[in-house]
């Protein structure tokens, strides 16, 4: 297991450059939570860049995760990577017990919804706060995609104060930002 594989895998399954970007984005926040819990930072990387690799390709609650798992499975993918992206679907009832499953449903949702709010900004991921984030939140309309209530289970399942948990995956998303497109732009 390592990036270099893990990252042609899931380009090989998912051609949407917002989909993959979406991934890398996960995988950002992954890295910066590893970092601060002193975990395996590769790995949970990893598992980040690969949680929605079949999405694109079946996208149905009968299908999504499993397809990937069973080909992550078959690739010789540890047990608690395919047990984290398990997780981070509510619908296959999947305890998340560890640290990197919850960490992955938390980060999930607010990644997405944290690169929607970066990308309705001049600036992008600079000085974004965690009050703006959260106003946005209320605004039903914008990134109507994003399930707010998992936003906020994610915070508490994962015991972080959800305005520092937004700051800190926002922070993430700021070292990668140029990867994500989302440097500031002129106005």
């Amino acid at each position: 297991m390592n990036r270099e594989e893990s990252w042609e895998l899931m380009c090989a399954w998912t051609e949407s450059d917002s989909l993959r970007k979406h991934m890398l984005a996960v995988e950002a926040a992954m890295r910066a939570y590893a970092r601060r819990f002193g975990e395996d930072e590769e790995k949970w990387g990893i598992t980040g860049l690969l949680h929605d690799m079949d999405y694109e390709r079946h996208p149905t609650p009968d299908e999504h995760p499993m397809v990937g798992v069973r080909e992550l499975e078959s690739r010789g993918y540890p047990d608690d990577v395919l047990h984290a992206i398990k997780g981070h679907a509510d619908y296959l009832d999947v305890s998340r017990d560890t640290l990197m499953s919850r960490t992955l449903y938390a980060v999930d949702e607010l990644s997405g919804f944290i690169v929607a709010c970066a990308l309705m900004r001049p600036e992008g991921l600079e000085n974004m706060k965690a009050r703006s984030v959260r106003k946005k939140m209320k605004q039903k309309s914008f990134a109507a995609a994003v399930n707010r209530d998992d936003i906020v289970r994610g915070a508490e399942e994962l015991d972080v104060e959800l305005n520092e948990h937004i700051e800190f995956v926002a922070e993430a998303l700021r070292e990668r930002s140029g990867e994500l497109g989302l440097t500031p732009r002129e106005a």
